[in-house]
C-alpha cells in the first residue's frame, strides 16, 4: 500500500485545522470529524483495491529492435473493478536508455482496459533487458495504491537497422525508391562478359575479332561473349578507433554497419553476389558472396555480432584476407574514416594494392560539426583564427578525395544520415558503367 501526495495534502489541512481549535475550540471538534473521516475513506479505498487482484498488464514489442530506429513498445492494461480505477503504469526499460519517462497514467472504465505506445531508439547493438510492468492502481478518491507488478522481465536483441531494410523493401515492390533519393539510372545497349576465343566461322561480328589471338593462330579467332553474370559486392567495415566518433548517440561503425546491411540488399535484388568482411587488428569476420536467399539472414547474424575496441586498424591485414579469399573481381566497398590527407597516406599503398585486382569504392564521412562551425559568422580574432583552421581541415576532405582518384580509386564523402542513401546511388551509378 502506498499514500498518495493527496492524503498528505489532506493530513496537512486536518492538522491545521485541529490546531487551530486551540486557539477557536469549535475548530478542535470539526478538527476530530475530519481525522476519523479521513481515516474512513483511507480504509474504505483500501478495502475496494484490495478486495479484488483485478489489473492485468502485458507488453508486447518485436522480438528484435532495429538500431538507430524508433522501435515501438506496446502496454495493454485490462481491469476487472466493478467501479473505473485512475492507474500510474510504469514499464522497466532497458537501464541504457536511461529514460525515466517511460510513465502513463490514464483512467480505465469498470471492467475496462486501455492501450499505452512509447517508442524506444536504441543505438547501440547488443541484448536489452526489460523488467517488469509496475501499475499503481487507485479510486477516485486518490488516498492510497495499490501496485500490480505485472508481465515478465524480456530479453530483446537489438539487430542492424531492418526497419530501414524493410522500407527500402516496401519502397522497391512500389517502385518508390526516389522517395528515398535513390536515383533510377538507365542501362544502354546489351551487357556483356568474355566467356573464350574461338575459331572465326562464317556469321560472326567482325567486331569480335580478337587480332591479337589472329596473330598468334595465324588464323581468324574471336572473342566469346555471354550475357553478364551477378557480380560480387563486398562490404569491408573498418572497426578501428576512427569509426568510434559518433552522430546522434550512434557511433560511425554502426551507421556503416546499417547502410551495409541495405546495400547487400539492393545488390541481391539486382542479382549480384553480397559479401561481407569486418577488420581491425584482424580480419575476424568474413561472409563469402552469395545471392541465395538465405543470405541476407545471415548478413544480418554477422553484423549484429560485429564488436570491437577502436583499436588501431592494420591494413594489410585487410589486403591479405582479400587476396587469400576473393579471386574473382568484385566490388569492394570499405567503410572508414579519415580526418587528414596524412592518415590516408599511411593506408594508401594498400587500397592501391587493393585498386589492382578489384574496384574499390572508399566511402569516408564528413564532419557534421565543421561544418555548422564554418556557417557562422566569426566575432572575434579568436574566432577568425578558429575559422581558418576549420578551413584548413576541410581543405584537406578535397585533397583525400583528389589523391583517392589520381590513384584510380573512387572516393565518396558523405554524412551519417546520408550514408544509406548515397552508397546506394554509388552502387547503382557504379554497375551502370560495368565495374
Amino acid at each position: 500500500m502506498f499514500l498518495t501526495s493527496r492524503f498528505y495534502l489532506m493530513l496537512g489541512v486536518v492538522v491545521m485545522v485541529t490546531a487551530m481549535g486551540y486557539v477557536w475550540l469549535p475548530l478542535y471538534s470539526l478538527g476530530r470529524l475530519l481525522t476519523l473521516a479521513l481515516v474512513l475513506a483511507v480504509l474504505a479505498e483500501t478495502a475496494a483495491l484490495w478486495l479484488w487482484r483485478a489489473i492485468s498488464a502485458e507488453r508486447t514489442c518485436a522480438e528484435r529492435f532495429s538500431n538507430g530506429d524508433d522501435n515501438e513498445v506496446d502496454i495493454h492494461i485490462a481491469s476487472r473493478y466493478p467501479f473505473g480505477v485512475a492507474l500510474t503504469v510504469t514499464d522497466e526499460i532497458p537501464f541504457v536508455f536511461q529514460r525515466r519517462d517511460v510513465a502513463f497514467a490514464l483512467k480505465v472504465a469498470a471492467h475496462g482496459g486501455a492501450t499505452v505506445t512509447y517508442r524506444l531508439r536504441p543505438v547501440e547493438r547488443g541484448v536489452y533487458g526489460f523488467g517488469l510492468i509496475r501499475v499503481f492502481a487507485t479510486t477516485m478518491l486518490g488516498l492510497v495504491q495499490r501496485r500490480y507488478s505485472c508481465g515478465n522481465p524480456t530479453d530483446v536483441k537489438v539487430y542492424p537497422s531492418y526497419l530501414q531494410l524493410r522500407q527500402y523493401e516496401l519502397l522497391a515492390i512500389s517502385n518508390r525508391l526516389r522517395d528515398m533519393g535513390i536515383k533510377r539510372i538507365r542501362r544502354a545497349g546489351n551487357n556483356t562478359e568474355f566467356e573464350q576465343i574461338k575459331d572465326y566461322v562464317a556469321g560472326d561480328e567482325f567486331r569480335t575479332i580478337n587480332w591479337k589471338a589472329s596473330a598468334r593462330r595465324h588464323q581468324l579467332m574471336v572473342n566469346v561473349y555471354q550475357a553478364e553474370r551477378s557480380q560480387q559486392v563486398m562490404s569491408l567495415i573498418d572497426k578501428g578507433r576512427v569509426m568510434q566518433r559518433s552522430f546522434r548517440g550512434m557511433t560511425l561503425l554502426d551507421y556503416a554497419i546499417n547502410a551495409s546491411l541495405v546495400l547487400s540488399y539492393v545488390a541481391i535484388h539486382r542479382e549480384d553476389r553480397a559479401g561481407l568482411i569486418a577488420f581491425n587488428e584482424r580480419m575476424d569476420t568474413l561472409l563469402p558472396p552469395s545471392n541465395r536467399h538465405s543470405q541476407m539472414e545471415r548478413i544480418q547474424e554477422s553484423l549484429y555480432a560485429v564488436h570491437t575496441d577502436f583499436g588501431e586498424t592494420d591494413y594489410s591485414a585487410l589486403v591479405e584476407g582479400v587476396e587469400k579469399h576473393l579471386t574473382k573481381r568484385s566490388l569492394l566497398i570499405l567503410y572508414t574514416n579519415f580526418s587528414n590527407a596524412q592518415s590516408l597516406d599511411r593506408q594508401l599503398p594498400y587500397l592501391c594494392q587493393l585498386a589492382r585486382r578489384h574496384r574499390l569504392l572508399v566511402v569516408y564521412f564528413e564532419n557534421n560539426e565543421l561544418h555548422e562551425y564554418l556557417a557562422t559568422t566569426p566575432r572575434s580574432v579568436e574566432d577568425h583564427y578558429t575559422h581558418v583552421v576549420a578551413e584548413q581541415m576541410e581543405r584537406e576532405q578535397l585533397v583525400i578525395m583528389t589523391r583517392l582518384n589520381r590513384h584510380g580509386i573512387l572516393g565518396l564523402r558523405t554524412t551519417p544520415e546520408r550514408l544509406s542513401v548515397d552508397v546506394i546511388n554509388k552502387y547503382l551509378e557504379i554497375k551502370h558503367n560495368n565495374w
